[in-house]
């Protein structure tokens, strides 16, 4: 069913035509022509001051008639047969979704000879697992994964699909929900539920970070949302996991896709990679100029941690970009996080604030940093840090530097 409308209603204002994101609505004189591609948005319904417009009564997210929602789906990235830590990470809070909404979680691999990957997928979190393999699934192109994921989609009825805000995800799952008709969330940070209206709570930074936008789909299926990896804690894997591998047979892979792979160029990582690392010592304009991040790599040579920064290090010229932390950098999630000369910027905090121990060292008493540190030392980190690094050497036996 479509979209309602009492002509008899309407006064021929325009506005509903404004409104129309899609641009399917056009009034030719006093006549309002509905064209096609509607998705039932309702962002002209809203606007309708006469009510001349109205969604179906089947239009929101309650279980549609006749077709048995499939559930929660995450997308299962793996890249050269491992899977993407973000892929765990996501399952677990899939869990928690699928749990309030009474519904099964499924794993969404695709590729081609990963089928060994359905059981650490299983042991993840994933009641079942969705497995596509096909030769051209083996390297990613955006149309053959896009048109693979929304063919799945469709057959299988999912009410709601979860991916990493990767490179591979933001490529490609924008495309699955444009297939789809459908909204999607970007760079999300938290998930909620609705449990009456079935709705899925979707928030993410807007604003420049300023505020927290929480984000619903009410009128579309599936809900669909990407989640920035390192923000949400991975299940304890299980032990004797239980679940099936369910093998799917696509019809979209039969026509040849219009590009080609041509190769990888892998990436040159930290020598350890801030998504990976279980210390990270950041550090941001308080430190004044390139040189002296020396200190926060000594501290963190120590600890077995990474380095980060802050945008406005980054943009100062001292470190590179594959250090930054923060809204547009990366976000981690770290036993431990010491902050290091910086102020706690909202977007830079959107980046680190679920790490599971905060040490801030500031001397402004004032710093937002501190509303989120577990424990704050306050003063000159020139004085604080080398102290710390000399306290660390003294207690492992080692030199201590003059």
């Amino acid at each position: 069913m479509g979209l309602i409308f009492y002509s008899e209603k309407c006064m021929a204002c325009g506005q509903c035509v404004e409104a129309c994101p899609f641009g399917v609505l056009l009034l030719t004189g006093d006549t309002l022509i509905i064209g096609e591609g509607c998705n039932l948005c309702g962002a002209c319904v809203e606007v309708c001051e006469v009510e001349a417009l109205a969604l179906p009564e089947t239009a929101g997210p309650s279980p549609r008639p006749g077709v048995p929602p499939d559930g929660v789906w995450v997308f299962a990235e793996q890249r050269r047969g491992e899977l993407a830590p973000v892929t765990a990470e996501l399952l677990g809070e899939a869990r928690r979704l699928a749990d309030t909404l009474n519904v099964k979680v499924a794993a969404v691999l695709l590729g081609d000879g990963v089928a060994h990957l359905g059981d650490a997928l299983l042991a993840a979190g994933a009641h079942k697992v969705y497995l596509a393999e096909h030769p051209r699934l083996q390297d990613f192109l955006e149309e053959t994964y896009a048109a693979a994921l929304t063919e799945m989609a469709q057959k299988f009825q999912p009410e709601i699909i979860l991916a990493g805000a990767t490179y591979l995800g933001r490529a490609f799952i924008p495309r699955v929900a444009a297939a789809l008709k459908t909204g999607l969330t970007a760079d999300c940070t938290a998930f909620g539920i609705d449990p009456e209206k079935r709705l899925l709570l979707q928030t993410r930074p807007a604003f420049g970070g300023n505020i927290m936008a929480t984000i619903i789909t009410p009128r579309t299926y599936p809900q669909m949302a990407t989640a920035r990896p390192g923000v949400f804690k991975h299940l304890a894997a299980a032990a004797a996991p239980t679940g099936e591998v369910v093998p799917v047979e696509l019809m979209s892979l039969a026509k040849p896709p219009r590009s080609r792979f041509a190769g990888t160029v892998l990436e040159i990582k930290e020598r350890v990679p801030l998504s990976a690392a279980e210390v990270i010592v950041a550090g941001g304009r308080g430190l004044k100029e390139a040189k002296n991040f020396k200190l926060l790599e000594e501290l963190a040579d120590l600890l077995g941690g990474a380095v980060g920064a802050t945008r406005g290090a980054v943009d100062a010229g001292w470190i590179p970009y594959a250090h930054q932390i923060g809204q547009t950098g990366k976000t981690v999630s770290p036993k431990l996080y010491i902050a290091v000369g910086l102020s706690g910027a909202t977007q830079h905090l959107v980046g680190m604030q679920s790490s599971d121990f905060i040490v801030a060292i500031n001397k402004d008493p004032q710093a937002p940093i501190f509303q989120v540190a577990d424990v704050g030392l306050v003063g000159d980190l020139f004085e604080i840090v080398p102290a710390l690094i000399q306290e660390i050497r003294k207690d492992r036996n080692l030199a201590v530097s003059g």
